[in-house]
């Protein structure tokens, strides 16, 4: 009976019950300040990602909306204030006509942080054919 209290004892200690101190005390919480800021950077990263994402389909559309209006011969500056409704917050944009084609360009930076050299430049053109040389010469 004396050797299968034993056994009964020493299975005890390593599984971390009774009396005795188990080997591996420590490792959990030092794994965990390792793993916790891993896991908070990597979750930073995925959201920094999303915002870039989405102002990047800001840029497009924006640039859409602006091209639309050039296109219809609306003033330059209407073209302009179509584009900014769209874009994201911040963005430039430029309109150019380059013979029967409307270009609108729309240029943002990315939300994020910039201090840590993970600024972007968000960038998007449209072109278009301006309404009025639309069947002519055919």
């Amino acid at each position: 009976m004396r050797s299968s209290e034993a056994w009964l004892r020493a299975r005890a200690r390593v599984r971390g019950q009774g009396g005795g101190r188990c080997r591996d005390a420590g490792f959990v919480t030092a794994e965990a300040a390792v793993v916790l800021p891993t896991l908070v950077l990597f979750a930073m990263a995925l959201l920094w990602t999303l915002l870039a994402a989405c102002a990047q389909v800001q840029c497009v559309d924006a640039a859409r909306a602006g091209a639309r209006a050039a296109a219809r011969q609306d003033p330059e500056a209407v073209a302009v204030a179509a584009a900014r409704q769209a874009a994201p917050r911040g963005a430039r944009v430029s309109v150019r006509r380059e013979g029967d084609l409307v270009r609108v360009e729309v240029q943002a930076d990315a939300p994020g942080p910039k201090a840590l050299g993970l600024g972007l430049r968000l960038r998007s053109e449209a072109v278009a054919l301006a309404e009025e040389s639309v069947g002519v010469g055919a």
